[in-house]
């Protein structure tokens, strides 16, 4: 039977529109459910979360730059006393903070503790004590006008104070000069041990072997100058100094842990307005903005 071209045609681009849809149905079947970016089609709007993970990055716990500064630039005083100071920005890249730090070799120095009941400038210390670096100590708490150390003190031989117990850390120096930086937990003081100095303060920024010391599950977010002790895996002794008042101590302890220091262990001193150091040749001082009662010093071997 005859039929018109009109109904030819029609019936032609039904077939064909029956198996296009066909075959985009069975494309979009077989295609995995988050195909690779490159595939994807260009007018489709990306979704949140392919977006994140394509350009996400880990993001430091401070709005500063974390990123390590290797072990380069610093200044050799002398034979066996190095400083160095770091840049601290955020994200704007505008300066919030320096850290200075000063590196002992113990085989060409050594430490010692001094104490007073009466505070002094650290000029004070220094003129009295004729040591080559001073820096202030740990916490310490006034009765009757005087001054006492928290925790233990050790001076000449002599002990003063309690230990802490459970927490904390110790700077032990024993009679030859040498030191050792503690944490309490692990290796508490042992009233039998011949010490010729000691002090303690608290909290462990960096424990033994270069772990975080102070979580985030500790953080008060409370800023303030930091003076910290430390001990690298070389054995060397650090003074570190940030005279600003912008890092928290979670802060401070994931900043120290994840830098090139190769820290083994860190302990926080008292901060805020007793963080002051003084070296006496060549001559620089950041100073404290209160008088010092104890304090801690280097000397040459």
């Amino acid at each position: 039977m005859y039929k018109p071209i009109s109904y030819i045609l029609h019936s032609f681009l039904l077939l064909v529109l029956i198996g296009t849809g066909s075959s985009i149905a069975y494309y979009l079947k077989t295609m995995p459910d988050d195909p690779p970016a490159a595939t994807r089609i260009a007018t489709l709007a990306p979704t949140p979360t392919p977006v994140a993970r394509l350009t996400s990055t880990p993001v430091p716990s401070l709005s500063t730059t974390m990123e390590p500064v290797p072990d380069t630039g610093w200044s050799s005083l002398r034979p066996g006393l190095e400083q160095r100071v770091i840049p601290i920005y955020n994200d704007q890249s505008q300066p919030v903070a320096t850290v200075h730090i000063w590196r002992i070799d113990q085989k060409r120095f050594r430490l010692d503790v001094a104490y007073a009941d009466r505070p002094k400038s650290l000029d004070a210390w220094q003129k009295e004590t004729n040591a080559d670096l001073v820096m202030n100590g740990g916490y310490f708490s006034i009765a009757n006008d005087k001054y006492f150390p928290d925790g233990l003190t050790i001076v000449g031989g002599k002990a003063s104070g309690r230990s802490f117990v459970g927490y904390g850390g110790m700077l032990a120096i024993n009679p030859s000069g040498a030191a050792e930086l503690r944490w309490l937990v692990e290796k508490p003081y042992n009233s039998i041990e011949r010490l010729q100095a000691a002090l303690q303060a608290f909290p462990i920024l960096v424990k033994p072997g270069g772990q975080l010391g102070f979580g985030q599950e500790k953080e008060t977010n409370a800023r303030a100058r930091r003076t910290v002790i430390a001990q690298d895996k070389a054995g060397r002794i650090l003074f570190i100094v940030i005279p600003e008042a912008h890092f928290t101590l979670h802060g401070i302890s994931l900043y120290l842990t994840e830098s090139d220091l190769n820290l083994d262990v860190a302990l926080n001193l008292d901060g805020g307005g007793s963080t002051g150091i003084l070296v006496a040749n060549p001559r620089e001082i950041i100073s404290p903005n209160t008088l010092l009662p104890f304090v801690i010093l280097v000397y040459p071997r």
